[in-house]
């Protein structure tokens, strides 16, 4: 469940400030060198975060636009790192966060995951997704309902295994029970991101108030689980 951003440079010496700064936090780096590279990953899957070597980079400047306005990214902390060709107004103008200049500094480099790492760690929380196999049900607008596998959920939406025909574009009611003693019920509205072959996937638009709290404590205890995996495989290396 660690967070991961992607480093986007051909500069030695800012890989060598960033990764081990980042890995002190338990963040893991994922490394490109091209700008196209790193556009099309961000185009693929959410990432926590982003560092963009602006100047230094073939199209990074591009990058820096593309990035954040990919549909998975658009909350995801982006960092730019510029060289002289581009003001830091002119970065954060375009779609960074936050910016450093080259030479990067480690106390400015420190300042800034201090600050990051919370806006990371609750982004993280919500597109993290839990493997879970639970039944849903899904009803759609003209009152058609059918039941589904859940596969994964996170805060923000789920995946169910496909069923035959794609689901309809628009929002869908969905209702599951919670594995639990007392079997409380989660209802809400969804809606279809993405589908393919084997799977579904959905983002929640809403979740019933009343059921808020015990979808919420759900996922607590879910992400107690996994910490405490982690922490038993970790004492076992």
């Amino acid at each position: 469940m660690a967070l991961e951003c992607l480093l986007l440079t051909q500069d030695a010496a800012l890989m060598k400030a960033v990764r081990p700064k980042f890995a002190e936090s338990g963040i893991e780096i994922l490394m490109r060198n091209e700008a196209a590279l790193a556009v099309e990953l961000s185009n693929r899957r959410h990432l926590d975060g982003f560092i963009i070597d602006c100047d230094d980079v073939p199209g990074g400047m591009e990058a820096l636009i593309q990035v954040p306005a990919s549909p998975a990214n658009q909350k995801s902390i982006v960092l730019g790192i510029v060289n002289g060709a581009t003001s830091i107004a002119q970065a954060l103008e375009i779609g960074a966060q936050f910016v450093l200049t080259k030479p990067v500094q480690e106390d400015r480099l420190t300042g800034f995951l201090d600050f990051a790492i919370p806006k990371m760690e609750r982004e993280h929380r919500r597109y993290f997704r839990h493997p879970i196999e639970l039944p849903i049900e899904l009803q759609l607008h003209d009152e058609r309902s059918f039941v589904a596998k859940m596969q994964n959920v996170s805060e923000g939406g789920f995946a169910i295994r496909s069923i035959g025909d794609r689901l309809p574009e628009g929002v869908l009611s969905v209702s599951f029970h919670l594995p639990s003693l007392e079997g409380d019920k989660v209802r809400g509205r969804a809606v279809v991101v993405w589908a393919g072959d084997f799977f579904t996937g959905l983002r929640f638009l809403y979740i019933d108030p009343r059921c808020r709290p015990g979808f919420q404590a759900w996922l607590t205890s879910l992400e107690g689980q996994l910490r405490f995996r982690e922490s038993v495989r970790v004492a076992r290396t």
